[in-house]
């Protein structure tokens, strides 16, 4: 298939995805929902070009399944986090500086901005359903297993931390146990290493090391813009985190300093 007819595809899908759930945000004047659509928007747009492009070659069913179970669980912990809560922090900053304005530059500054992004970092669910051969097939399993680490990581730190946060007893409190203890951000760990792993797999396709900014992208976001830069800068003049971050790594799990 040419390559006007999959960017075509890729705008319909993202475009109609993420502007779905900005006319929901205008309904529920919460711009964070978003969050919930993240996810599922990569699984939407991998069963969309497995359906529409060439017969799915093995790389191309691997990635879909599991980009599938990573948006999945990550919808559902993000929609029962916000359950009953207010708008993230994050986008009543923005909401504040917007004004009157935020309900249409949300729509660009917002949710045509993620659907751009997705855009880049699918590049690897795309280029596998483009492509009808494959070769290193070991390459599968060890991006597998390396997904699989990051998948870990994330769904345990995600875990870990509600009910941390769930517990009266720890209000106010910085988590500091479980997979906390060798990573300030296992979440971020996890999912950075979850789309290197997606990024092997696609690796055994010709050309694909075009598919490298998908994974680059993910970790510039999370390291350097909206993930720990920001969680960072927010507990800055917090006594507690401050201890806790001169004894523990920011990103890659390790033993904790003395």
């Amino acid at each position: 298939m040419e390559w006007l007819k999959v960017i075509e595809i890729l705008a319909i899908v993202a475009g109609v995805w993420f502007t779905g759930w900005w006319l929901y945000s205008l309904y529920t004047k919460d711009a964070s929902v978003i969050d919930i659509a993240w996810g599922p928007g990569f699984f939407l747009l991998a069963l969309a070009y497995a359906d529409r492009l060439v017969e799915p070659i093995l790389p191309s069913k691997v990635i879909t399944i599991l980009v599938g179970i990573w948006g999945l669980r990550l919808a559902g912990h993000i929609l029962l986090r916000k359950k009953g809560k207010p708008e993230d922090w994050r986008y009543q900053k923005m909401r504040e500086k917007g004004g009157k304005n935020f309900w249409w530059l949300s729509y660009f500054k917002i949710f045509l901005l993620q659907a751009t992004l997705m855009s880049v970092i699918a590049l690897p669910i795309i280029f596998t359903a483009k492509h009808v051969n494959y070769d290193k097939e070991h390459l599968i399993y060890i991006g597998s297993t390396i997904w699989l680490v990051g998948f870990f990581f994330e769904s345990m730190g995600d875990l870990q931390l509600s009910r941390f946060l769930n517990d009266s007893k720890n209000k106010g409190k910085i988590m500091t146990s479980g997979v906390w203890r060798y990573t300030r951000h296992p979440n971020y760990f996890g999912e950075i290493t979850m789309w290197w792993g997606i990024w092997v797999i696609a690796s055994t396709v010709d050309y694909a090391y075009i598919t490298i900014a998908s994974p680059l992208l993910i970790t510039f976001l999370l390291t350097k813009v909206s993930g720990i830069t920001m969680l960072e800068e927010k507990y800055k003049d917090n006594k507690d985190y401050q201890k806790y971050k001169k004894v523990t790594s920011a990103l890659i799990p390790l033993p904790p300093r003395r």
